[in-house]
């Protein structure tokens, strides 16, 4: 029996401000409300989210729609980028990826690598894997450790992976076991779903 992983990138949000309390936008907002409408025809089980609370807002809808709330897990949170608790700039962040997915064990002083963040969000995909098996389990997150998750199984989810994808995205991941064995995108931004 299959376990299936719904990566659930979150929504649009503002650009500053501490990396935990940033909320949706009104976008970010109307694509939560789109997201309800995309998987509760997947029959969810278990909605897992990053604390922040863009992430959280982005999946609580599905959770309410399932009748259970939704687990907060901190090892999901994003990539800890700076030693401050606030969002770096896009001018400066894109180097700085550029340097992290060269060199995995590159990290600002008191920040955290890529090699560090996919650790720690493998160990809490493993536990989910193992404790929800053959379950459909929703995991609000975000960005940089989804991509380094993903990138965990195959090389294919890179860099280039990370900047192709939205605010919001879905993916849909099939594992066996802990083996994955297939990804599907389920979020377009044309219409908000894939047909």
């Amino acid at each position: 029996m299959n376990t299936y992983i719904y990566m659930v990138r979150h929504g649009d949000s503002p650009k500053t401000g501490d990396e935990r309390t940033r909320p949706l936008t009104e976008k970010g907002m109307r694509a939560a409300r789109r997201i309800i409408d995309l998987l509760k025809t997947e029959e969810i089980d278990v909605v897992v989210s990053s604390p922040y609370l863009r992430s959280v807002q982005t999946v609580e809808g599905i959770s309410r729609h399932i009748g259970k709330p939704v687990v907060i897990e901190e090892t999901l949170k994003e990539r800890i980028f700076s030693a401050g608790n606030n969002r770096i700039s896009d001018q400066e962040l894109r180097p700085l990826l550029e340097k992290s997915f060269q060199d995995p064990d590159y990290a600002l002083k008191g920040a955290e690598s890529n090699a560090e963040c996919q650790k720690r969000g493998i160990n809490v995909l493993n536990t989910l894997l193992n404790t929800y098996k053959g379950k459909k389990i929703v995991i609000g997150t975000h960005g940089a450790i989804m991509t380094l998750m993903m990138g965990f199984y195959d090389s294919r989810y890179d860099l280039d992976f990370l900047h192709s994808t939205s605010k919001p995205d879905i993916y849909r991941m099939d594992f066996n076991g802990l083996k994955l064995v297939g990804v599907q995108r389920l979020w377009s931004e044309r219409k908000g779903l894939m047909t």
